[in-house]
């Protein structure tokens, strides 16, 4: 059969229809019972219930991966990359106290590989059923000659919804209140760029490298999958901010690129300053690692790294050990790491 001028030109349209066929069977386990339609349709239906809210606010956020995707792309390993970016996108709706609803993904590329959109799209569905978010439609782009050969880009956009009386705005935050910080698995999805610069052209090292203090090879561990907080967020919401009564989280602060003092200050308020102190969790070894052998000044690094801590929680000081035990039940590592201060709505690491 003679090729079609289109695909002939680098657009195969037939490939990508065999292809998404088989996305109905990979999204089953996103569905939500207010999901209408199917998928494939031009617009992903979603029909909140309006019983279960007062006042809902619905929360929205898109994002991307960045150049973590140059990590696999090196190893050729494309299964955590959805997983990073859906985790990623519910943890920043999360800090305003939000459930995640329904998460759409886009995928651009060259020449769309089957292998590998399925591995994207496996790694999409398992974030959005951990995440009890539907993945209710997407869009896939063939661009031959706009990417180089074997790579692609993904970004995605989540909306959940709030409860307008119980949403996190940081108004509640005073001197006095305490920071804790909850643990992170690496880099996330933040930092890409220096790191590899860093590991790569500074150190000579490969994604394949064995690295000992890692106990890794440097591609598994720089493709750790972005931790999501959500369920940890929506648990003790339910357990510490009880309607009427004073609220035990305050605020949240999920820690992307900006680090500590970038994204602390979004959720304080203008007479406050969070002192965020250095030594009080534990620094995970990849940080270690880019700290004595980066050669990068201090400050930056809290500034363009989580440095282990992916959350912050600000709760009064008499919750301190109460939020801790409840954070560590939901299987996350956290500790006190700072303190609220009166200031002018800035963030330092001392």
């Amino acid at each position: 059969m003679k090729q079609k001028a289109y695909a002939a030109a680098g657009v195969d349209i037939d490939l990508g229809n065999r292809v998404k066929s088989s996305l109905p069977k990979m999204l089953a386990s996103t569905h939500r019972p207010e999901v209408l339609g199917k998928v494939g349709g031009f617009g992903g239906l979603f029909a909140l219930n309006p019983r279960r809210y007062r006042q809902p606010v619905l929360v929205s956020s898109v994002d991307g991966v960045g150049t973590k995707l140059k990590i696999a792309f090196a190893m050729d390993r494309h299964d955590t990359i959805g997983q990073d970016l859906v985790n990623h996108c519910v943890n920043d709706i999360a800090v305003l106290g939000a459930e995640a609803l329904f998460f759409l993904d886009y995928i651009g590329t060259g020449r769309l590989e089957p292998r590998v959109f399925a591995d994207i799209i496996k790694g999409f569905a398992k974030a959005c059923a951990q995440n009890n978010c539907a993945l209710i439609g997407g869009e896939t782009a063939q661009m031959p000659g706009f990417y180089q050969a074997g790579e692609y880009d993904v970004s995605g956009t989540i909306v959940g919804v709030v409860e307008k009386s119980r949403m996190l705005d940081g108004r509640d935050v005073r001197p006095g209140d305490a920071v804790l910080g909850i643990a992170s698995s690496g880099l996330h999805t933040n930092g890409y760029s220096l790191a590899r610069k860093i590991f790569f052209e500074k150190l000579k090292l490969k994604p394949s490298s064995r690295v000992a203090e890692l106990g890794n090879t440097l591609g598994d561990e720089l493709l750790k999958v972005h931790v999501s907080y959500g369920p940890l967020v929506q648990a003790l919401l339910r357990e510490f901010n009880t309607p009427g009564k004073a609220r035990g989280v305050k605020a949240l602060a999920h820690i992307t690129g900006g680090g500590f003092v970038d994204n602390i200050p979004r959720v304080l308020p203008p007479n406050c300053d969070a002192i965020v102190r250095k030594g009080s969790w534990d620094v995970l070894p990849i940080f270690r690692l880019i700290a004595e052998r980066g050669g990068v000044p201090e400050p930056e690094l809290y500034q363009v790294f989580n440095m282990g801590i992916g959350m912050t929680v600000i709760v009064p000081a008499p919750l301190v050990e109460k939020a801790l035990a409840a954070i560590k039940r939901h299987r996350h590592k956290a500790w006190l790491i700072g303190l609220i201060v009166k200031g002018k709505g800035r963030a330092c690491v001392k």
